[in-house]
């Protein structure tokens, strides 16, 4: 069985479910997840974990992200993108490139953002999209997200092309419609492309043609990346005993003399003295231990 995260490619047309189903097939295991839905008309990052790593999937869904993003100005549609039903359409033309320019950057920071009734959300135990679909529309609460940058590669009205970094939790898809709504021509998404997720990047991602490629030539684990790869950019903890490492295979906390320039702070990276990889630790101030956020043995 295969253990570890796949940086997949998702094209257009496969739902993140789909991928998922296909991995499985391809990885010949049923324990498969996936990190971050991706609306099947977007392409790119979508990180896959396998086998120990799916219990990675929550960690991972909370990461930031980076898109890069094709608004189309002067049309609203009821799915927030070009795959939508039009319910206006307005021209754009007479939009200056200063003011398109205005209304894009004046997103960046913090923004109450109000989650589109096409989403995976639920409301009472059902998913938005099922209740769209079935011409039901529900108050949604706005939710706070943040957008860290926004760069603007291009401006040819009605497009505009733009690279957004973004906190998790937040819709491309109502970005755009809220920088139309901000221009009051309306606005809606015409191509997403996500090219960074939980710090996997597009450029070393396998398409599912790929991987099957890979499989067929004995050659899959190539793709498996390490659990701990996640985690690289924590500290390390490594086991010097066989004592300490009953406790570590166990799950228990531990004491461990730091380095006294060492931050106690961030999460670290802990391993038994052969080197395994047992999981993801903080320390307690409190009780001055190390205690587990997530183990990764089993």
């Amino acid at each position: 069985m295969y253990d570890g995260i796949i940086n997949v490619y998702k094209e257009k047309g496969f739902t993140s479910f789909d991928v998922v189903a296909k991995m499985r097939g391809i990885l010949g295991q049923k324990k498969v997840g996936h990190t971050g839905t991706l609306d099947p008309e977007a392409e790119g990052v979508l990180p896959v974990c396998v086998g120990k790593g799916t219990r990675l999937c929550d960690m991972l869904t909370d990461r930031d992200k980076t898109y890069e993003a094709t608004l189309l100005l002067g049309m609203e549609t009821d799915t927030q993108d070009t795959t939508g039903t039009v319910l206006s359409e307005t021209d754009a033309s007479g939009l200056t490139e200063e003011a398109v320019r205005e209304a894009v950057l004046c997103f960046v920071g913090d923004y109450d953002q109000i989650p589109p009734m096409y989403s995976a959300l639920k409301v009472n135990g059902r998913k938005l999209c099922d209740l769209a679909r079935q011409g039901v529309e529900v108050e949604r609460k706005p939710r706070p997200v943040k957008i860290y940058d926004i760069t603007i590669r291009s401006i040819r009205l009605p497009e505009v092309v733009m690279t957004v970094s973004c906190s998790k939790g937040t819709y491309i898809r109502t970005l755009c419609h809220d920088i139309g709504e901000k221009l009051a021509v309306g606005g809606c998404m015409k191509k997403l492309l996500r090219t960074r997720a939980a710090g996997f990047r597009m450029e070393d991602s396998r398409t599912l043609d790929e991987l099957q490629a890979l499989k067929d030539t004995g050659r899959l684990e190539e793709a498996v990346l390490p659990v701990e790869t996640v985690f690289s950019g924590y500290k390390e903890i490594r086991s010097g005993d066989a004592s300490m490492d009953r406790l570590l295979r166990n799950g228990n906390p531990f004491r461990f003399q730091m380095d006294g320039e060492d931050s106690l702070e961030d999460p670290f990276r802990v391993y038994d003295s052969t080197g395994l990889f047992i999981g993801i630790y903080r320390f307690s101030e409190e009780k001055r231990m190390f205690y587990p956020v997530k183990i990764f043995l089993s």
